[in-house]
């Protein structure tokens, strides 16, 4: 399927935008944000596995306690411990591929219409996939303002 060749571009994408930054800039949260680059990753990962998996009625492909503090609502205040940064790296890339084949097999069959917080009634993977990509760029966009904020 196209969109998720699409993300896996977008996820290598991020991991280049953020290549040249510290753990300590990854972390930092800028004045009068939320959040920091690292819980946008975190957060990244997390929605993916919600919509795909968890809402086919399938195990998520990540621990519960990083859903838990890295989901829609969260920051890192909330975080019992930091999500580990080549963790996260990692899974963008990874994750994407195993719901690519994932896919291709066909498990996404049992899917539970799910209305969004933008609106958008989600009632299939397909749909769930091309939602991804639109919450994937809200994000790219914050992790853009986020970079600048921290390099400035």
């Amino acid at each position: 399927m196209v969109a998720i060749e699409q993300l896996l571009v977008l996820r290598k994408t991020f991991l280049s935008l953020i290549a040249d930054l510290s753990q300590e800039q990854l972390e930092l949260i800028p004045p009068a944000c939320n959040n920091n680059i690292l819980w946008n990753l975190s957060h990244l990962v997390v929605t993916q596995q919600l919509l795909c998996y968890k809402l086919s009625g399938l195990d998520m492909l990540v621990d519960a306690q990083l859903v838990e503090e890295n989901k829609k609502g969260t920051s890192p205040a909330n975080w019992s411990q930091k999500p580990d940064v080549e963790e996260m790296k990692s899974l963008l890339l990874s994750l994407p591929e195993r719901l690519r084949d994932d896919y291709q097999q066909g498990i996404f069959s049992n899917y539970q219409t799910y209305q969004t917080s933008a609106g958008v009634t989600l009632g299939s993977i397909d749909d769930a996939i091309a939602f991804n990509q639109f919450h994937e760029g809200i994000h790219f966009g914050s992790v853009l303002a986020l970079k600048r904020l921290i390099s400035a």
